[in-house]
């Protein structure tokens, strides 16, 4: 997908953390006309998507860091999958390929960036399989672990429009919940500018 040429574009980026990729899977079944021509229809720019994007390798790693310097807008930051924090709190069972750094370290500051922050299915929304039994990856959501506030973000995290983390829970979560979700945030983002 390219950016469109309006400055009046939805920037929103989509990473995977640890789960089965389901909600991917799901999301590439929408429908009506297609998921490309709704997300286009809202001036909605997917700048990566690992499963719709072509860019690859040192391309991808250059877009966080615009993003992660301000340099490249970000109203949306999609995180599919739970966050792997282990072992002992360094987010290595998780690296996110040709960065060096954890997914953790990704999903943090890039949700510093964010105007918006989702939690795309059960696994980013509270940890969902991941987390569940003894958890020895120390999985979590977003902004919950289970029932229990906090998560990898904290309790504190507001995203630039001042709001929590959005959790679009499911598993996999249903493809319009998400194109809605993004629709709405789109239609108020620009309400906004």
């Amino acid at each position: 997908m390219n950016p469109p040429s309006s400055q009046n574009s939805f920037n929103v980026l989509w990473l995977q953390s640890g789960g089965c990729g389901g909600c991917t899977m799901s999301l590439l079944c929408a429908e009506s006309p297609n998921l490309i021509a709704v997300l286009e229809g809202f001036g909605i720019n997917i700048l990566w998507h690992p499963a719709l994007s072509e860019a690859s390798g040192g391309e991808v790693v250059a877009l966080l860091e615009s993003i992660r310097t301000g340099e490249t807008r970000l109203d949306a930051l999609c995180v599919e999958g739970a966050l792997l924090r282990g072992p002992n709190g360094s987010g290595r069972f998780h690296m996110f390929g040709g960065t060096g750094k954890p997914m953790i370290y990704w999903a943090r500051e890039l949700a510093a960036r964010a105007r918006y922050s989702l939690a795309i299915g059960t696994c980013a929304a509270y940890g969902g399989i991941p987390a569940a039994g003894v958890n020895p990856t120390d999985a979590c959501g977003l902004q919950y672990e289970g029932a229990t506030y906090g998560g990898l973000l904290g309790t504190e995290y507001r995203a630039g429009s001042g709001l929590p983390v959005i959790n679009v829970a499911g598993c996999p979560t249903h493809p319009n919940w998400v194109t809605e979700t993004l629709m709405a945030l789109s239609l108020r983002a620009d309400c906004a500018r």
